[in-house]
């Protein structure tokens, strides 16, 4: 079995390289065999890459997240656009719109998320779309603007009707822990309805864990139990499923299998 980690904040786990490098150990032990490392800022996004760039599992996203909308940095879109061609980088992102937490305004963080978009858009690369009580506009600016190399919409928290309208782009919905929580019936009916194959897993390490480590710090070894979790929902084999959402994460992100 092979399950590939779509969304994992590797330098939020621990701030120590080596302690970085054995949850990665751990994680393939686990049989979490990928692991898609993601960054808020450009500063974070170059520590882990040099820390990690040598490991053959990992491979990495670059770009701002609305969190960093008010400071993204000295010439943010030149350094994303280069470090978006970086060996190993396979994603632009995340990027999008956070109105939950409200991060500068909301203009600010449209901006933020269209010229990323356009840069993933010229680089030819997918998109992890984060969505925080914003749906209505990502779907929005998305179906003007959805680079061709399509996005995944990274720890899905909209229900199924939003889902079907989502559908009609090139999207992934990517399902993070709480999946596999009692209260989270929008996520059960959502994957019940979504086609197969455009269904991805997530750890959204160190946050978001599964329900059986609910009180732990969240690893990308964890992501087993969430797909475990999908699979008695969708009335599956665990391993069948394992390797549909391997081949989706393949094909999502323009990698061999």
């Amino acid at each position: 079995m092979q399950i590939f980690d779509t969304h994992a904040h590797i330098g939020l786990l621990y701030n120590d390289p080596l302690a970085q490098l054995r949850a990665i150990q751990e994680a393939k032990r686990a049989s979490v065999t990928r692991i898609l490392s993601i960054c808020n800022s450009l500063h974070d996004f170059y520590s882990v890459y040099e820390t990690l760039k040598t490991e053959q599992s990992v491979y990495y996203a670059i770009g701002v997240s609305p969190s960093e909308v008010t400071a993204p940095g000295k010439d943010w879109a030149l350094q994303v656009e280069k470090g978006a061609q970086l060996p190993g980088v396979i994603a632009v992102g995340e990027t999008g719109l956070d109105y939950y937490k409200k991060y500068g305004d909301q203009r600010s963080q449209i901006e933020l998320f269209i010229t990323q978009l356009e840069i993933a858009a010229k680089v030819k690369k997918p998109v992890v779309i984060h969505n925080r009580n914003a749906g209505k506009d990502v779907l929005n600016i998305l179906s003007e603007r959805m680079p061709e190399a399509g996005g995944i919409l990274h720890c899905y928290s909209e229900d199924a009707e939003f889902a079907q309208l989502a559908l009609k782009l090139p999207l992934y919905f990517s399902f993070a822990g709480n999946l596999t929580y009692r209260n989270a019936r929008n996520l059960h009916e959502t994957v019940r309805t979504l086609p197969l194959d455009r269904i991805l897993v997530e750890s959204e390490s160190p946050f978001i864990p599964p329900a059986p480590y609910r009180k732990e710090r969240n690893m990308p070894a964890n992501t087993v139990a969430t797909v475990e979790f999908m699979a008695k929902l969708l009335k599956m084999d665990t391993e069948a499923l394992a390797a549909q959402l391997w081949k989706n994460s393949c094909k999502a992100f323009n990698l061999p299998e």
